[in-house]
Parts: structure tokens; C-alpha cells; sequence
């Protein structure tokens, strides 16, 4: 078994359902008291906001990267950055360390075209759905992505995922109010939704959408579990 390096913390709700569903594929794939060989180097959320907000991508890279060395140091055969807005300096970090990164967004595309789907939805922070790291990402993988296309949604959940997902918080009325949105990008002709920040699978399920839910923080943790069994 191949050992995995999680860089969580961003943010920690998320990252404990990465631990999870790792184990979880381990022991599917090899039974008996068998589970991941991981390593995770939590780092403070407060400091990746705050470089993120101020489209400092520079400190975003080091902070990350400190932590991705760490984790080599300690013994990762392969890095997982556990946040989708994480992935803005991934292929930096990439070429930095010279280790495997199991990159989310390909993950994702993979999902999407086993369901035979081109456009799909995008939900995400603000710099997942209004930056071209990600969206481009998938159109190289033949993907069409749309996300909400009022100002006024998009910032809603930007400040939900912040100020209650984030930090395990989870409201009713907020639930109401993604799947509005979501409604709204399926009447634009999405043809799936992509949970495109690893804490809103905390709050939508696939039973709460009418067509395919893509949640990220499985399909990355199901990628890194594939690898480690490789």
C-alpha cells in the first residue's frame, strides 16, 4: 500500500470526510483490519482565506507547499490537496515536489464522462466559479461548465461556505437556497451539478437533485484510495 499526504484544514469539516472515505475504500479493496497509511499536515484555514482574498497566490503556493514538503519528509508517496480552491497553485506544487498530486479536478472529469454527461454545473467559492483554474481544467476534458449566473448567488454561497460550512455549520434554509440555485443552472441545461467545494456535499445530497450529483471530496478521496492500492 502506497502512503497518502492530505493537506487539509481547508477546511477541517471537509478533511474529516476525507479521513473517512479513504479508510473506508481501503478496507472495500482489502478487507479483514485493513486500513489507509496516511498522513495529514492540518494547516490554519485563517492564513489560506486571508492569502485567497487578497488573490495572493504567492502565499498561498508557499503555505501549501510547506506543507506538501512536510508531509514528503514524513513520507507521502503521493499529495492530495483536500480543497478544490486549493488547486488555483496545484500544478505549481506539482512540478515543485515531483510527486504525484492527485489532482481533483481530473478526478472529477473522470466521474463526469462515466456518466456520459457535457455540461455541467459548477458550485464552488468564488474563486473556483469566477477563476479559470478549474473551469479550464475541465474543458480540456471535453467538459462544458456553467456556473450561477447572478452576482448575488454566487456571493451567497461564498460567504455560507465561510461563515457556516466551514465551519460545520449547517442550516436548513441554506439547503433551500443552494438547491434553488441549482435549479436555476439545470434550467440553463446542466446536465449535472459538481459540488465543486469539499465542504458543500455537507449539505447537498444526491437526493436533493434531480440529476447527477458529482461530490467532490468522494470522487478525490476514491482517486487517492486508487492510487494507494495501485
Amino acid at each position: 500500500m502506497k502512503k497518502i499526504g492530505l493537506v487539509g484544514g481547508i477546511s477541517w469539516t471537509s478533511t474529516v470526510d476525507y479521513y473517512r472515505y479513504i479508510n473506508e475504500g481501503i478496507n472495500e479493496g482489502l478487507g479483514g483490519l485493513n486500513f489507509a497509511e496516511c498522513l495529514i499536515y492540518s494547516v490554519n484555514f485563517d492564513e489560506f482565506q486571508k492569502s485567497n482574498a487578497n488573490y495572493d497566490w504567492d502565499t498561498t503556493y508557499e503555505l501549501l507547499l510547506n506543507a506538501a514538503e512536510n508531509l514528503i519528509k514524513a513520507g507521502a508517496e503521493a499529495i492530495v490537496l483536500c480543497a478544490n480552491t486549493a488547486h488555483i497553485v496545484a500544478d505549481c506544487i506539482q512540478e515543485k515536489i515531483q510527486l504525484p498530486l492527485i489532482h481533483i479536478t481530473t478526478a472529477t472529469a473522470n466521474a463526469i464522462h462515466e456518466k456520459g454527461l457535457k455540461k455541467v454545473g459548477l458550485l464552488g467559492t468564488t474563486y473556483t466559479m469566477e477563476l479559470d483554474f478549474y473551469k479550464d481544467k475541465l474543458r480540456t476534458h471535453g467538459i462544458e461548465p456553467i456556473t450561477p449566473d447572478d452576482q448575488a448567488d454566487r456571493d451567497y454561497i461564498e460567504e455560507t461556505l465561510l461563515h457556516e460550512l466551514g465551519r460545520g455549520i449547517l442550516n436548513r434554509e441554506t439547503k433551500k437556497k443552494y438547491i434553488g440555485i441549482i435549479n436555476k443552472l439545470i434550467a440553463r441545461g446542466a446536465e449535472g451539478i459538481i459540488l465543486g467545494c469539499t465542504e458543500i456535499p455537507l449539505l447537498i445530497q444526491q437526493e436533493d437533485v434531480a440529476v447527477p450529483v458529482f461530490d467532490t471530496t468522494k470522487i478525490h478521496s476514491l482517486a487517492a484510495v486508487k492510487f494507494a492500492l495501485s
